[in-house]
């Protein structure tokens, strides 16, 4: 009989067990900001004027000609459409949120005869990401149990590593494989200490029942302290310094049963597998922009945004239940519950780098139309350490997989007297070269803003789908769910010049 151990412990350890999708969790941001800003779809870069549009061209904030504060509140909806095998299903999540703060403060020259006519200081807060989200597939899968998932880290890995019952002195690889022999999912091919090799006692011949959920909250937060200046009031410059703050938190839960047809050997029925990850992290990043006048109403605007450097630290949590059945019947459940939370040591990660060009036409006070065009090498992320063999790896693979991904946004704006009526559309390319893992994103957006003078309100709609395959584990059991990704956002802003 194998051992149950069932521990409280805190785990320190410096086993890898990031992925891809960890890499770009922190790497691709959402629309957010303003409602003014998210009305227009984020097209601001050669328009400036808007708290959040430093946030696109840190120049911006020298367009504006008075103090401003500014808060946003949000609503966000998610809905994910899931088809797995022919099943199709549905999860939704709703929240609501504070998501940007800050103000701007100018300071004019009073001297005609001044080149340099003014100086702007801002600081901004915003969440560029929002990781509320629920996810839910279901449906039989003709060929693949999660078994192999256990089988393929498993296989390689003497048995007396995985009977010795020492979840918490295991690395990573070694506690998946350890977590399917204690629960009876996987067999040694002999029972030799130095076996090596491993078997499932999952019943073959597919028609697998599965299911998967996936629920997770948290956010990436930036703040932004930003300086700018204006030249004549025709070139205007700035540069923003960043600061990152992340925290995610994600809970998975699989659950796998078959027809089991009952022979002399105990075979598994059904299985549940549970993951809980909780992700923080800060991290620094700086941008500089430029925003030329070459007319009246012609507006120009170009912007580097660096990487931002992450620092991140993990925690896992795992619990594995199975239930077997032979000729006598249905056996107790077998719960391997180590209650260990493993700290993995912290580590490094490097976004991609953005640029950004900009057009835009105002025509005199009746309106404009704006025009971003943006640059992302999602290739060069990287996770580090570089000299760490995994990361090494998982750059390498990174570098193979991603590429360019270009970003594409239109804005208009038209105003009756006090009444702004707003619209927007973006188009963003899929990080990877396949298009499939990831999809483009395509959005629409409106939204309308009344000034009372000294204090505006604004209010925007925004709409975004992009199809992605989820795959519920990185080995093993690789089939992916695919899913429509539908998420609808509602901002309020209110605005006050002082």
């Amino acid at each position: 009989m194998k051992k149950l151990f069932i521990l409280l412990a805190f785990v320190f350890t410096s086993a890898n067990a990031q992925e891809i999708s960890d890499a770009l969790r922190y790497s691709v941001d959402d629309l957010n900001g303003t409602a003014r800003y998210r009305a227009m779809s984020g097209a601001f870069g050669a328009l400036g004027g808007d708290l959040s549009s430093i946030n696109v061209n840190p120049a911006g904030s020298a367009v504006f000609n008075n103090n401003q504060l500014g808060l946003t509140i949000s609503n966000y909806s998610t809905k994910n459409n899931s088809n797995y095998f022919g099943t199709q299903t549905s999860e939704s999540e709703n929240s609501f949120d504070l998501n940007q703060a800050g103000g701007v403060f100018v300071f004019k020259n009073h001297d005609k005869n001044a080149k340099w006519t003014k100086i702007a200081f801002a600081v901004n807060y915003e969440n560029t990401n929002n990781f509320d989200n629920a996810k839910f597939s279901a449906g039989v899968n003709p060929t693949n149990s999660i078994a192999n998932y256990f089988l393929n880290f498993a296989n390689g890995i003497p048995l007396n590593v995985l009977e010795n019952g020492n979840y918490s002195a295991l690395n990573n690889a070694e506690q998946q494989a350890f977590l399917g022999y204690q629960g009876y999912i996987i067999n040694p091919v002999s029972n030799s200490t130095n076996n090596t090799a491993y078997t499932s006692n999952v019943r073959e011949g597919g028609n697998y029942f599965q299911e998967n959920g996936i629920y997770s909250n948290g956010y990436n937060g930036k703040l932004s302290f930003n300086f700018s200046s204006s030249y004549k009031d025709k070139l205007y410059i700035g540069i923003n310094l960043n600061s990152h703050f992340s925290n995610f938190t994600q809970s998975s839960r699989f659950y796998e049963d078959n027809d089991n047809t009952l022979t002399n050997v105990d075979r598994i029925n059904r299985m549940r597998f549970s993951n809980d990850l909780y992700t923080n992290g800060t991290g620094f990043s700086f941008q500089i922009g430029a925003i030329a006048k070459i007319t009246d109403g012609l507006r120009l605007g170009a912007a580097y945004e660096s990487p931002t450097w992450m620092n991140l630290s993990d925690e896992l949590t795992q619990r594995l239940s199975s239930v077997r059945s032979n000729t006598s019947g249905e056996l107790p459940a077998d719960v391997i519950d180590p209650r260990i939370t493993n700290y993995y040591a912290p580590y490094r990660l490097q976004t991609p780098s953005k640029f950004t060009g900009s057009a835009a036409y105002v025509f005199g006070k009746k309106g404009l139309i704006s025009i971003d065009y943006a640059i992302k090498d999602y290739n060069n992320v990287k996770f580090r350490p570089t000299s760490d063999d995994y990361f090494r790896g998982l750059n390498a693979e990174m570098n193979a997989t991603l590429h360019n991904s270009s970003e594409l946004r239109i804005g208009a704006e038209y105003k009756i007297k006090a009444l702004s009526l707003r619209g927007g559309y973006r188009m963003e390319q899929s990080p990877y070269k396949n298009k499939t893992t990831i999809g483009d994103l395509t959005g629409y957006s409106g939204g309308l803003g009344y000034n009372f003078g000294a204090t505006r309100v604004d209010l925007a709609y925004s709409y975004a789908k992009r199809n992605y395959q989820q795959g519920f584990f990185s080995t093993g059991l690789t089939n992916a769910a695919s899913i429509d990704a539908i998420n609808n956002n509602v901002s309020l802003t209110v605005l006050f010049e002082l």
